[in-house]
C-alpha cells in the first residue's frame, strides 16, 4: 500500500505540531492533495523558482520548506503574481507543499537543535523555554474494595500522563473517618455514627485542561456520596520546548576559532560570517537561535554564555548589547538562509523514520540565501 500525502503531513505535524505556530504565522499544507500518493519529498528552506525547478526535475511529490511561501493573507493566487505563478507550478506538476515554521522552531527537537548539532555542540536545554503544560495535582480517597477501579477511571479520563509514561499514580494505604448527619444517604456506615473505614489515598497528576473531565469521572466511579478530594495547582515549569538552544563545546576555544568552526559547518554564502567581541575570548558554552535573533539578545546574557550565534543582527542592538561589559557574550552572526538549513536534514529524518523505504527524503541543494555579491574593501582604512 502507498503512502499518502495525509499520512506525511501526518507525521511532519507530530514532530512539529501547528499548535505550537506563533499566532501570526502560517503553516501546513498549502496545495497538494491528502489522498495523492508520496513516494519522494524534497525539503528546503524557502520555496524559490529554483527550488520548484529542482522538485520537479528529482519527481519529488512534496516539498517541505520551513519558510511559507505566502506568510501573510492573500485574496488569490493569479498565476501572473510572483508566488500565485509558482503554487499554480507546483499543482500542475503534481507537486504538494507543506511548511513547518515557528512550530519547527519551537520543537524538540527543532531548527536550532540542527543548527547546534552542525557546530558540535552538546545541547543541554532551551534558550527560551516555552511553559510545560499547566498541571494539578487530585488526591482522593477510596475504600481499598473500590481504589481499582477509581483508578481505573482517572486514568481513561486522562490523569496519570507524564512524558512517555501513562498510569501513573502514588497509592498508600490508610484509616478515613466520617460522620454521616441527617440527610446523608451513606454508602458505607450509619446516619450518626461515627465510621472508620480502610481506604486507599489516590494521587494522581493531570494536565489542568483536563480538570473537569478526571473530577467529573472520580465523582461517577467513586462509591461514595460526597467525595474527599484535593486539587492542587503546581508550580509553572520550563519544557524542553522553546526558542534557540544553549550548549556546549567539547572543549574551549577562542572567538576567533569557533567563528571559523560555525563557517566551515554551514554552507557558504556571500555574508559569509562575522562575530563582535575580542576574537582571544575563550568559547565554551553556546547560545544558538536559527533565523532571526536579536530579540533574544537579553536572554543569551542571562544564560551566561560566551558566544551567541543567530542571524540577522542588527547594528544598533548589536553594539547596546556588546556595551554591557564583559558578562555580554560574544556575537557571532550567520545568513538567514544558512542559520536553518541544517532543519531541512532533520525534516527529512523525519519522513524517513516514519516510513522507511517507501518514501525518499531529499535534502534541497539549491541555494536559496538571497545575497549574490559580497566585497570588502581593497583599500586599508586608518580609522
Amino acid at each position: 500500500m502507498s503512502t499518502t500525502l495525509g499520512q506525511v503531513v501526518a507525521a511532519l505535524e507530530a514532530a512539529y505540531p501547528p499548535g505550537t505556530a506563533e499566532s501570526w504565522d502560517a503553516v501546513g499544507l498549502v496545495c497538494g492533495d491528502p489522498a495523492e500518493p508520496v513516494t519522494r519529498v524534497l525539503c528546503v528552506v524557502d520555496v524559490t523558482e529554483t527550488v520548484v525547478d529542482e522538485a520537479i526535475e528529482v519527481g519529488a511529490e512534496l516539498v517541505v520548506a520551513h519558510h511559507p511561501l505566502m506568510l501573510r493573507g492573500v485574496t488569490g493566487v493569479p498565476a501572473n503574481d510572483p508566488k500565485g505563478h509558482l503554487v499554480h507550478r507546483m499543482i500542475r506538476a503534481g507537486v504538494a507543499l507543506f511548511s513547518a515554521h515557528t512550530n519547527a522552531d519551537a520543537a524538540d527537537p527543532g531548527v536550532s537543535d540542527a543548527l547546534a548539532a552542525r557546530l558540535g555542540l552538546t545541547v543541554t536545554g532551551p534558550l527560551s523555554p516555552n511553559p510545560a503544560p499547566p498541571l494539578d495535582v487530585l488526591t482522593t480517597f477510596v475504600p481499598h474494595a473500590d481504589a481499582v477501579d477509581v483508578l481505573a477511571a482517572l486514568h481513561a479520563a486522562g490523569a496519570g500522563r507524564l512524558g512517555d509514561y501513562r498510569d501513573a499514580a502514588f497509592t498508600v494505604a490508610g484509616t478515613g473517618q466520617f460522620r454521616p448527619v441527617d440527610g446523608a444517604n451513606p454508602a458505607v456506615g450509619t446516619v450518626g455514627a461515627l465510621e472508620h473505614v480502610d481506604e486507599t489515598r489516590l494521587e494522581v497528576v493531570l494536565e489542568r485542561r483536563l480538570r473537569n473531565q478526571v473530577v467529573a469521572a472520580l465523582r461517577a466511579a467513586h462509591p461514595y456520596e460526597e467525595v474527599a478530594l484535593n486539587l492542587h495547582e503546581m508550580a509553572d515549569l520550563p519544557s524542553s520546548t522553546g526558542i534557540g538552544r544553549i550548549g556546549e563545546l567539547p572543549a574551549p576555544e577562542t572567538l576567533r576559532d569557533f567563528t571559523q568552526r560555525v563557517a566551515d559547518a554551514l554552507p557558504e554564502t556571500v555574508w559569509g560570517v562575522r562575530a563582535a567581541g575580542d576574537p582571544g575570548r575563550t568559547v565554551r558554552r553556546v547560545a544558538v537561535c536559527g533565523g532571526s535573533g536579536d530579540s533574544y539578545l537579553k536572554a543569551a546574557t542571562a544564560a551566561r554564555v560566551d558566544a551567541y550565534v543567530t542571524s540577522d543582527l542588527r547594528h544598533h542592538p548589536a553594539s547596546d548589547h556588546l556595551a554591557q561589559g564583559p558578562d555580554a557574550p560574544a556575537l557571532v552572526d550567520v545568513a538567514h538562509f544558512a542559520s536553518e538549513w541544517p532543519w531541512c536534514e532533520q525534516a527529512a529524518g523525519v519522513v524517513r523514520t516514519a516510513f522507511g523505504g517507501t518514501v525518499e527524503a531529499l535534502v534541497s541543494t539549491r541555494r536559496t540565501d538571497p545575497w549574490t555579491v559580497g566585497a570588502t574593501s581593497r583599500h586599508r582604512r586608518t580609522n
